[in-house]
């Protein structure tokens, strides 16, 4: 009898997770819909909706609006399931649901009760990056970390769970990504000496499945000494942590605050890990793995497949998490699985994402000067690590000692905006920052739950270029080259999107959103909204008609000076002082704003 209960269970055990898969994939496959913020389980942000074309995008007029109510940055999007859109806020982390069959008309609203002394926990303002949808339920992680299902039908609360501990500094930013029976949720909190994570959940019930630490040892990080791969070979034993001096590693940051992408047919996730704590590299000997790091686990068991480490004992402050981009695209002949990913240290890399191998490493902002690029040689011994130019090194230069004019700054040549990819033209559509630093390391001391930063920084535009702090460029993943580029007065920090009618979308600081021909680079719309877009532009139909939607809210760090009130040029750990003229062009306000061409 008890073989039988076992073996039943089994078979319902993995109907679930098959259903449950298969339910957000079928979702995801309809392009009338938008069901997961990244677009797809690639990461490609691509729509194959082709009503809006090169040729009549400009003619799109605002269909309609919604004030969320809060007031600081907005990132990610809304989502599209049927007649229904999920929208999300930053802290208080709301949701809505909207009817699209009735004028948008509000059919429930979740508002969780959160404590806000997590408010100033949290690094870069109060974003988040949006729900997640699976099999009827709408997946929220609210800013203190509660993992939250709600009904997707009725709003009801059907489990929930703590992620973290926002007394330590564990806070939350980003979205989360169904997969299989699983909800994969990451952690914020680098600049508090957090040691970051990625965490699986059961999606029914909320049970801890597996977590991943990003350092320690190696049943923490879930990695095998002989079969997790880096760069061609096993990472060997304890390599979380023997390359940090003694327990500097339960501190070491890594988190994991960005983007997850999954490939079903090899069952893999893959994501980036944060900057290793301190910013003052002299109180972290070593290359600090697995911080910096491109993971690649099973969904089912969390173990790594294969890891590359991007910026070995990191300096300045370049975040992993950017998001990986998954295609497959011919390389020599041959079609290869490729990840794509373009890093906040300004290198556009791109691998082969069965086996970690690394194929291009190249610069996407030439302003980049910090390395002169990544060691090839397979036979070398530095094989994969960038060659770091000693006058931009803190490190080298020492704590207390002002390093001037390094390129980029320490909010990268991307951050978390996410870039767009089409199959149509190979290319890929990249939202940049075109931004150099001061950067003064200090000693500084672990408390838990307060600020473990350990650098002053200046920040201002790339110096000899156009003036201002953005490009939205055109890149080939392949030959690793831009293909054009766009100036732009502030930072890109929205998302993009690409689409089938060969045009490509994206928000500015400003407030505008603006529409770009795919292939030249040419702009062919733009319209002002109310506040600085650092939202992700997203498209769906209903009957019939094509939308696009782009949610506007100025903050995030760019814009931190404005969504938190501060005024001295060092706050926002640099950014307030380089980004002080946004107040010139733009305001606070939440809002959804939603185009389309006239009947």
């Amino acid at each position: 009898m008890k073989k039988l209960l076992a073996l039943t269970s089994g078979i319902a055990l993995c109907a679930s997770m098959a259903s449950a898969n298969d339910d957000l994939i079928e979702q995801i496959n309809n392009p009338d819909q938008w069901a997961i913020q990244t677009g797809d389980y690639k990461n490609q942000r691509y729509s194959k909706l082709d009503q809006i074309t090169a040729d009549n995008v400009g003619d799109l007029q605002v269909a309609w609006t919604m004030s969320t109510g809060v007031l600081r940055g907005h990132e990610g999007s809304p989502l599209v399931i049927g007649d229904t859109m999920y929208l999300h806020t930053p802290f208080p982390n709301i949701v809505y649901a909207l009817d699209l069959a009735n004028d948008g008309r509000i059919l429930w609203k979740y508002e969780p009760k959160q404590d806000p002394d997590v408010i100033p926990v949290m690094c870069c303002d109060t974003v988040n990056r949006g729900v997640a949808y699976a099999n009827g339920k709408i997946f929220l992680h609210q800013a203190d970390t509660t993992v939250v299902a709600l009904n997707a039908e009725t709003g009801a609360v059907e489990w929930s769970v703590a992620n973290g501990d926002s007394s330590k500094g564990e806070t939350n930013t980003a979205t989360v990504l169904p997969v299989n029976d699983k909800i994969l949720v990451g952690i914020s909190g680098g600049e508090f000496g957090v040691r970051g994570s990625l965490t699986a959940y059961n999606m029914e019930t909320g049970d801890l499945e597996w977590r991943a630490y990003s350092m320690g040892p190696d049943s923490d990080i879930l990695m095998d000494p002989e079969n997790t791969m880096n760069l061609g070979k096993p990472v060997g034993a304890d390599s979380g942590t023997n390359t940090w001096e003694g327990d500097q590693w339960m501190i070491g940051g890594g988190t994991t605050w960005g983007w997850y992408s999954y490939d079903p047919d090899l069952n893999l996730v893959y994501y980036g890990t944060g900057n290793p704590s301190t910013w003052n590299p002299a109180q972290r000997p070593g290359d600090n793995r697995w911080s910096m790091t491109i993971m690649a686990r099973d969904a089912d068991t969390g173990m790594a497949k294969w890891v590359y480490q991007m910026t070995p004992h990191d300096e300045w402050d370049y975040d992993g998490i950017n998001e990986m981009i998954l295609t497959e695209q011919t390389i020599d002949g041959t079609e290869r699985k490729l990840l794509t990913h373009f890093d906040r240290n300004g290198l556009g890399y791109t691998l082969d994402r069965e086996t970690g191998e690394l194929l291009v490493a190249e610069k996407f902002d030439p302003a980049v000067n910090w390395t002169t690029g990544v060691d090839m040689d397979k036979e070398s011994d530095t094989y994969g690590r960038p060659a770091v130019v000693a006058q931009y090194s803190t490190e080298q230069n020492g704590e207390d000692v002002n390093s001037t004019n390094i390129c980029p700054a320490a909010l990268g040549s991307k951050d978390q905006q996410p870039a767009a990819y089409s199959p149509d033209t190979e290319l890929f559509y990249v939202p940049t920052n075109h931004v150099c630093m001061d950067y003064e390391p200090f000693r500084v001391s672990y408390t838990a739950g307060q600020p473990y930063v350990g650098a002053t920084l200046a920040m201002y535009p790339a110096p000899d270029s156009h003036g201002g702090m953005g490009n939205f460029i055109a890149w080939d993943n392949v030959a690793g080259e831009i293909k054009w580029s766009i100036p732009e007065q502030f930072s890109v920090w929205s998302g993009a999107l690409a689409t089938a009618g060969n045009v490509v979308f994206y928000g500015t600081l400003e407030g505008y959103l603006k529409a770009i021909d795919a292939t030249t680079g040419d702009e062919l719309y733009k319209f002002k909204t109310p506040s600085g877009i650092i939202g992700n532009v997203m498209t769906y139909t209903h009957e019939g008609k094509q939308y696009v939607g782009i949610l506007s809210g100025v903050g995030g760090w760019a814009g931190i000076g404005l969504a938190a009130g501060l005024t001295n040029p060092n706050d926002g750990l640099g950014a307030v002082g380089g980004y002080a003229a946004l107040s010139d062009y733009t305001a606070l306000g939440g809002q959804l704003t939603v185009f389309a061409l006239p009947n």
